[in-house]
This record gives structure tokens, C-alpha cells and sequence, in this order.
């Protein structure tokens, strides 16, 4: 069973930078579409950016030109690399990807279990 794990949330102060990773605790042939989500306390869960399986990325507005997606060279970890961070940005950030676990398999979606980032001073 494939479980994603995202990494590198934390606290940073405001203009700061982060870089999440989500990765799988077994070994996967490939992801397709790669997503990141995130939720702030008391608010729905909010679509932030998208990869395709040809590495086209998309942002929304509200973090275009701060946040960016990408996948590594394999295809195998997903990450979100964020830069001049906000309060506003503190919630906690999910990856859902479409992977192929076996390469002969079709995609299955699949969700992390989030990881916290909190932008204060």
C-alpha cells in the first residue's frame, strides 16, 4: 500500500522561504499528476498547484510567482518550493498525487497526511 509523506514544513518568519517535499514510503515506478493542497484552521482545504506527467506546472493567483511545484528527475517525489512566505500562508500543506506503483498499473490517487508550516515573527 503506497503512503505519502510530505516533509519540510516548520516555522519560518514572514519573507522566508520553505521547500515541501512529499515522497512514498515504498518504492513507486512513477508519479503522473502531482498536486498540493493546503488547509488553514477553520477554512476549506485550498487547491494550490498542479504538475503534469509532461512537467507542465501551474500555480494559482493568489501564490503565483511566490510558490512553485516540481517533481525530481525521476518522478518519484513531489515538491512545492515557497518563497516570500505570509502569515496568511500558515496552514497545513497536503500533496495528492496520481501514481503508478507498479509500471505495468494504472495511476492511483493518493493523499498525504500533511505537514505544518507556520509563517510568524
Amino acid at each position: 500500500q503506497v503512503q505519502l509523506v510530505e516533509s519540510g514544513g516548520g516555522l519560518v518568519q514572514p519573507g522566508g522561504s520553505l521547500r515541501l517535499s512529499c515522497a512514498a514510503t515504498t518504492n513507486i515506478s512513477r508519479i503522473t499528476y502531482g498536486r498540493w493542497y493546503r488547509q488553514a484552521p477553520e477554512k476549506e482545504r485550498e487547491f494550490l498547484a498542479t504538475i503534469t506527467p509532461e512537467g507542465h506546472a501551474s500555480v494559482v493567483d493568489s501564490v503565483r510567482g511566490r510558490f512553485s511545484i516540481s517533481t525530481d528527475s525521476a518522478k518519484k517525489t513531489l515538491y512545492l518550493q515557497m518563497s516570500s512566505l505570509k502569515p496568511e500562508d500558515t496552514a497545513v500543506y497536503y500533496c495528492n498525487n496520481d501514481i503508478i506503483a507498479d509500471p505495468k498499473g494504472k495511476p492511483t490517487n493518493y493523499w498525504g497526511r500533511g505537514t505544518q508550516v507556520t509563517v510568524s515573527s
